[in-house]
């Protein structure tokens, strides 16, 4: 099974990917951040025998993971990969996380909320994975007792998830819209009407390699489908934008970018992580345009040539070791 990050999705020369989160809680247990450490291993003991002991064809296909098994390398390697976010990788106390085979839905336990049901897909996808969140988080309802409010909705730790618990959001390649400055005025502009623009690992991160996710800000007062249905409008107006942009470039300056691009990537014996987001985003921007002919991937490249990917994979490295490990990965990708 690939992950997410490996396999073609609609749109996806712009639409990296789609992913849906549902915040849960259980009824009559504290907020995470009051749990006791014996309430929190009865937390995951109950949301899995909720999953894995519903006997379930659709079970089947996950693995349940007590996070303290889990060494930090390959924590922060998932990460990178989007599996998990930085918070839950971060905390010390017991907790858990069901995946599925090709990561496309995780399941965290014990982050912010009790549950956080997540679902990844490459490209424009946002209602399938919406119905997938949906039945994952039927599966719960039909065995665990949500806290939930005929007024309020779901109840949740962070009042500005109160409602839906739904955060839905698109990550972009927009790298036109970048060089002409349009980001700057892309974030008050949606914000206006309930979206927001992050960086690449969500909120508090910096936009790596043009990547940029736009996400629901209002999840109280605002069904699902209405928060899918303003998502994707709002989605297709920026792929929209960011084709026109590209359409505007300099056809000779922006050949030269990507080829430069290119053959930095194909012959550097020492890459920073930082100079290659940058060079591969000009590869890929210059693989949609068709200006490039390349049969790698420079979304899969990006990802797992991340530092921790990279320590997963051969071990413990030194910053200055990671450069060289990285030149060698990309330099073969790309021969």
């Amino acid at each position: 099974m690939s992950n997410w990050y490996k396999t073609a999705g609609p749109k996806d020369d712009i639409a990296v990917s789609s992913r849906i989160r549902l915040a849960r809680n259980l009824k009559g247990m504290p907020f995470p951040s009051r749990m006791t450490t014996e309430q929190r291993i009865e937390l995951n003991n109950r949301v899995k025998e909720a999953i894995l002991g519903s006997n379930t064809p659709f079970a089947k296909t996950l693995k349940y993971i007590d996070m303290r098994d889990v060494p930090e390398t390959q924590k922060y390697a998932m990460v990178e990969r989007h599996i998990i976010s930085p918070e839950f990788a971060n905390k010390t106390e017991p907790t858990a996380i069901i995946l599925s085979g090709d990561e496309s839905i995780s399941i965290m336990i014990g982050e912010e909320d009790h549950i956080r049901i997540q679902v990844i897909l490459s490209g424009l996808q946002l209602n399938e994975a919406y119905d997938i969140a949906e039945r994952i988080d039927a599966l719960l309802y039909d065995s665990l007792h949500f806290a939930f409010d005929s007024r309020l909705g779901f109840l949740t730790e962070c009042p500005t998830n109160l409602g839906t618990g739904l955060r839905a959001s698109v990550m972009l390649h927009l790298p036109a819209l970048e060089s002409s400055g349009e980001i700057e005025n892309l974030g008050s502009s949606i914000g206006k009407i309930g979206f927001t623009v992050r960086g690449m690992y969500g909120e508090g991160s910096k936009s790596l390699a043009s990547l940029y996710q736009i996400s629901n800000q209002i999840t109280l007062g605002l069904s699902e489908k209405n928060a899918l249905d303003n998502l994707k409008i709002i989605t297709t107006q920026l792929i929209e934008k960011e084709l026109e942009s590209r359409n505007n470039l300099n056809q000779l300056g922006i050949e030269d970018i990507c080829y430069r691009a290119l053959g930095t990537l194909q012959n550097a014996r020492i890459l920073s992580s930082k100079e290659m987001m940058s060079l591969l985003s000009s590869v890929k921007l210059g693989a949609s345009m068709g200006i490039l002919n390349i049969e790698a991937s420079p979304l899969e490249i990006l990802i797992e040539a991340q530092p921790f990917m990279l320590c997963q994979k051969y071990g413990i490295l030194e910053p200055q070791d990671r450069d060289i490990y990285r030149a060698n990965m990309v330099r073969e990708k790309l021969k």
